[in-house]
């Protein structure tokens, strides 16, 4: 009983991580179904972090920072991770440290490029302009 109970927490625990993905394209349409025929409901522009729910072969269903559920087309992602500030803005610090000093700030909505997951709730990124810094990932989502 239990060879069979290890294999299966391995396979729920795995499934529970979140598969983030960014727009690579300049301006993508999110639609309300798997189809150009489709209603579009927003455009996304280059950089913009999705939650990947549901993977078809030409269609991808996400899940915007609001939680909104839409469909985009497959080709329009990209594998590079992005992170959205929900903060009214948020300082990248040169350590991961509340006291490090500031490297840039960011106001809500930009994009940054995730560049790894540090330690105690902190997230590397890099700026669009090439600066990189620390940021809570609590001020930021798409992680």
């Amino acid at each position: 009983m239990k060879a069979i109970c290890v294999p299966f927490l391995l396979v729920a625990c795995g499934a529970s991580a979140a598969d983030f993905r960014s727009v690579q394209e300049n301006a993508a349409v999110l639609y309300d179904a798997p189809s150009r025929q489709a209603t579009p409901l927003f455009v996304v522009s280059r950089s913009y972090p999705l939650e990947v729910i549901v993977n078809l072969e030409a269609w991808v269903k996400v899940r915007d920072h609001a939680g909104a559920l839409t469909w985009i087309e497959k080709k329009a992602l990209s594998d590079k991770r992005t992170v959205l500030v929900t903060a009214p803005s948020v300082e990248a610090r040169q350590r991961a440290e509340d006291g490090a000093p500031a490297v840039f700030s960011a106001a809500q909505n930009v994009a940054l490029e995730l560049v790894e997951i540090a330690p105690n709730g902190w997230l590397r990124v890099r700026h669009n302009d090439g600066a990189t810094g620390f940021v809570r990932a609590a001020s930021v989502w798409g992680d």
